[in-house]
Order: C-alpha cells, then sequence, then structure tokens
C-alpha cells in the first residue's frame, strides 16, 4: 500500500507538481593550454623554423612549408597572438629571400591562416590525424592558388609538384603539432601538479 502512495505521489509531482531541478551552471575556468605557452617559446619555434627555411633544401619543388605548418599551428592554438599580421610577414620574408613575385607567399600564407583560424572550432575538437585531414582541401587550395597566380606573373607553369609538396605538408602535421604540443603536456602532467 506504501508503495502505491508512492508512486501515486511521484507520478503527481510529474505531472502538475514543480519542474525537475536544473542544475546549476558551474565556473568554466580557462583551459590551461591556453596559458601554459609562453611567448618566447612560441617565437623561438617560429624563428628557430625560419632559419631551418632559409636552407637550400627549401628550393626542391616537393618540400613541405614546414613555417607555414607552425604559423597555422600556432595561429590555432594562440590567435591572440600570432594571426595574420604574423603570416603576412613572414611570407613577405619568405618573398625577399626566394627572389619569387613579391607578395605571392605573403598572401598563401595569410590565406592559409585565415581558412585555418575559421576552421578553428571545429579543427580543434579532433585528434591530429582528423586535423590533417580537415586541413589537407585547405592547403591544396592555397598552393593551387599560389601556383596559378604564380604561373600568372612569371609566364611559366610551375608542373604538379605543388600537389605533392601540399600533401607532404598534411602529412606533417600530426608529427609537428605532437612535437609542438609536448612541452606544454609536460606542463599539465598529473604528478607534477599534485606535488
Amino acid at each position: 500500500m506504501q508503495d502505491r502512495n508512492r508512486n501515486n505521489g511521484l507520478r503527481s509531482s510529474r505531472e502538475g507538481g514543480a519542474p525537475p531541478p536544473v542544475p546549476l551552471p558551474r565556473p568554466v575556468g580557462p583551459n590551461p593550454i591556453d596559458h601554459a605557452t609562453s611567448l618566447a617559446f612560441i617565437w623561438a619555434t617560429l624563428l628557430g623554423v625560419w632559419l631551418l627555411s632559409l636552407l637550400p633544401w627549401r628550393t626542391w619543388p616537393v618540400s613541405p612549408d614546414l613555417l607555414l605548418l607552425v604559423i597555422v599551428f600556432w595561429s590555432l592554438h594562440d590567435p591572440r597572438r600570432i594571426g595574420l599580421l604574423t603570416a603576412f610577414t613572414f611570407g613577405l620574408v619568405m618573398d625577399v629571400h626566394d627572389v619569387g613575385p613579391l607578395g605571392l607567399q605573403a598572401l598563401t600564407y595569410t590565406l592559409t591562416v585565415f581558412g585555418a583560424q575559421s576552421l578553428q572550432r571545429r579543427l580543434l575538437r579532433f585528434g591530429l590525424v582528423s586535423q590533417a585531414m580537415h586541413l589537407l582541401p585547405l592547403w591544396v587550395v592555397i598552393k593551387a592558388v599560389g601556383a596559378l597566380l604564380g604561373a600568372f606573373l612569371v609566364s611559366a607553369w610551375p608542373g604538379w609538384s605543388w600537389l605533392f609538396a601540399a600533401l607532404l605538408t598534411a602529412a606533417l602535421w600530426p608529427l609537428t603539432a605532437w612535437l609542438l604540443l609536448l612541452p606544454q603536456h609536460r606542463l599539465q602532467d598529473p604528478e607534477t601538479t599534485a606535488s
């Protein structure tokens, strides 16, 4: 009999009684990885890869654009510090170094960072391999735009090596992102935070 009365009481509270309790919102703190990266580390990686990009291996037509990889990574993970201005500046520097049409790489770098930042919320929800698959069409389209503009400006088609360079750049994304995320995860190690 008591069970029957209890069930009737539950049923009446559900049908016309008070609404179910709503959980109170928790305060959302900042993501610890957002503040784990120092500005010195970001610029050290950018300048280190820029110096690496000045070596002659970059003249190989199929070579990946490591500088663009690192710029896109930091523009996704720290867009307040690294953005379109950084991409444009490094693009101009690489244009001067490569003695090509001035502004061509600046344009491609800026378009790539803009495209990556527009996909930022989506990209950061996936793993590194899935991120590379999402970034692959962006790199192919931007490299195609660069190849077409370069062909128009210098009246010579560069061939299809730019496509292989875009594929290689996308293939290197997981390794590059893992290496750049490694020091940040070390700061979040539970053993170091517990002591």
